[in-house]
């Protein structure tokens, strides 16, 4: 086992991994939007809203990821998207787009179902108190129970983005340069079939580790002087 290549091919490592987190951050922002609304059909009154919410959770989360990644880019990989240059990777916007947006259709799948969790588990008369002081439906859910339900929400979340950080790698099926491609691209050219894999898993635990102990900061943060 040798680490030799790490001089000439340490970028294709960093340069990766600033594409993974590029992926994820949008994955994230999208697939967080996307769970909210969803969640919010599932809770409605409305029946044919809660049967879509339904059937959406109950396909992206009763299909493999790598499946739908590959369908999603059949579809959508047409489009004519143009290349830009990150570091030593060229990166094809007609591959890297379809993968955030099956990734980020895939994430809010299971947003979905942590935030309607949370927001169930605000207490039902936080939502009368506010019915009787005379606020609407509306502002009742963004301004009273939401903010609450962000507290039960937060540690499933941050498990979210990191289970976010790792599937990215997935994309690499597809041609996207990014963190997995960098171990797979050193391994094929080096023909060093266990150094480069355990660097890029190293790269995967140090940014999962750090992303864990931000969003137990924050949950800390968020929980100061706040009763149940």
């Amino acid at each position: 086992m040798s680490f030799s290549f790490i001089d000439k091919f340490l970028p294709y490592f960093n340069d990766g991994l600033i594409v993974t987190l590029i992926i994820s951050a949008f994955v994230v922002v999208f697939g967080t939007i996307l769970g909210t609304m969803i969640a919010l059909g599932k809770l409605s009154k409305i029946r044919f809203l809660r049967w879509v919410a339904n059937a959406y959770i109950e396909i992206f989360r009763g299909t493999p990821m790598l499946v739908q990644i590959m369908i999603g880019f059949q579809v959508l990989g047409k489009m004519p998207l143009p290349e830009f240059q990150l570091g030593i990777l060229t990166e094809d916007l007609s591959r890297l787009v379809p993968g955030i947006i099956v990734l980020s259709m895939n994430s809010g799948a299971y947003v979905a179902e942590i935030v309607r969790s949370g927001i169930n588990a605000v207490p039902k008369g936080q939502t009368e108190a506010a019915y009787s002081l005379g606020i609407r439906p509306r502002q009742t859910m963004l301004k009273v129970i939401l903010p609450q339900a962000i507290r039960n929400i937060l540690p499933a979340l941050g498990n979210e983005f990191v289970t976010i950080i790792k599937d990215s790698s997935l994309l690499a099926t597809i041609g996207v340069m990014e963190l997995y491609n960098g171990a797979q691209t050193t391994s094929s050219t080096t023909y060093q079939s266990l150094s480069p894999w355990l660097l890029v898993a190293v790269y995967y635990f140090v940014v999962t580790f750090i992303t864990s102990r931000l969003v137990n900061l924050l949950e800390r943060k968020l929980g100061k002087g706040y009763v149940k």
